[in-house]
């Protein structure tokens, strides 16, 4: 096949863009012919608010770029991973104006909310689903914390759910895990059009030794990431476990404070991808405590790669994802007791925290390796096409 694929990229790298990267190179071993458009939101650095805004509603020069190449050579599939702010809904219509089926994989929930994470105020925020317009985001400021930001969000979601854009223009959509599939139908998605496949790891990463004996939170130091939650737990546990964090973010000064208070927390800011998973496979569990709804949770089957089982919280794709007492422990969202009292089960259960690993590397093996999610991705393009043409 030749597939064109468009992704607007983050100021700061994330999973999104670290699994786009993954699925194009992962096509082209295979044998397949793949363009990758990108946009990076680097780009905005500079610009008046309402410029960008008005180009997430509708950009002209994303609308012309992506028609123009789609005309000048035959594609067979576009697929779009991440298209706002800068490449705007236009990409979908100049795919439907040169008659090539068009793919959105649903890597957040934009489409149902302007924050994209279900999160508000330190908790789950489902306020937006299903209206039309999506006036308590705006109310709330939950984008960027800004009335004009969260507005132009607003607009732009408000304008394609009147012109039905989703269902007119994109054949496939592609939620990352059951959850997620189920959240984006009730938010008004065509059942019949979304399919599940998961995030991969690749190349495999093989079991480690996990001999480093302590804790690990990989991921962005944010409120809905569950930090606090971390932080709180670490203080009931003592001194005698310890936890290593991986990441940088706005609550990095907290993180911090934390381990002046508390020297078995150690924080090393942000890592080397290669580093990180050495610090997985020294580590006896990785913690992922999130509250918001993730659509994935790439940190997950990272760990289950290096055989490291996962204590995570139980919630959305978090509890999908976990087999709680097989492949990890959940724990209750938010609860820094519980979160504290499962650390402290695993740690004492030595047994048992072989077994979980050992279940998390087989979890891997039958379901997040490359050979398993092309054959998922090829049966998605192939139902794309068949859409497209019926």
């Amino acid at each position: 096949m030749k597939i064109l694929v468009l992704h607007n990229r983050y100021q700061l790298r994330g999973g999104e863009d670290t699994s786009t990267d993954l699925e194009v190179a992962l096509l082209r071993s295979q044998g397949h012919t793949v363009e990758l458009f990108e946009v990076d939101n680097r780009a905005i650095t500079g610009r008046q608010a309402w410029h960008v805004g008005l180009r997430a509603i509708w950009s002209p020069a994303s609308y012309r770029a992506v028609l123009n190449r789609l005309l000048k050579e035959r594609f067979d599939i576009v697929h779009v991973q991440n298209f706002f702010p800068l490449f705007s809904p236009a990409v979908f219509y100049a795919a439907r104006a040169a008659g090539v089926p068009v793919i959105l994989t649903l890597r957040n929930y934009r489409l149902l909310c302007p924050n994209a994470i279900f999160f508000r105020n330190g908790h789950v925020c489902e306020n937006c689903l299903n209206r039309l317009v999506p006036w308590p985001g705006v109310l709330y400021r939950c984008y960027r914390n800004s009335s004009a930001a969260t507005g132009a969000v607003a607009a732009m979601l408000t304008v394609h759910r009147f012109l039905h854009t989703w269902e007119r223009t994109v054949d496939v959509f592609v939620a990352l895990t059951e959850f997620a599939r189920q959240k984006f139908i009730q938010g008004g998605l065509p059942a019949d059009r979304v399919m599940v496949k998961p995030n991969f790891v690749h190349p495999d990463l093989g079991p480690g030794r996990h001999d480093g004996g302590f804790a690990l939170f990989v991921g962005r130091l944010s409120l809905e990431k569950g930090v606090r939650t971390l932080l709180a737990a670490w203080e009931r546990l003592g001194s005698y476990i310890s936890l290593r964090i991986v990441g940088d973010g706005p609550l990095a000064a907290e993180v911090a404070r934390a381990h002046e208070r508390n020297k078995r927390i150690e924080w090393l800011g942000t890592q080397p991808l290669k580093h990180v998973y050495d610090l997985m496979g020294a580590a006896i569990l990785v913690i992922v405590p999130s509250e918001c709804y993730e659509t994935f949770g790439r940190v997950v089957i990272e760990a289950y790669a290096r055989g490291t089982p996962v204590i995570a919280s139980d919630l959305g794709a978090m509890a999908e994802l976990v087999k709680d007492g097989c492949t990890g422990l959940l724990f209750r969202p938010g609860d820094p007791e519980d979160l504290a009292a499962k650390v402290e089960w695993l740690f004492y259960h030595p047994r048992e925290l072989v077994r979980m690993g050992k279940e998390a590397r087989m979890e891997y093996e039958q379901k997040y390796t490359a050979e398993r999610n092309y054959q998922i991705l090829m049966d998605i393009y192939q139902r794309a096409i068949a859409n497209h043409c019926s």
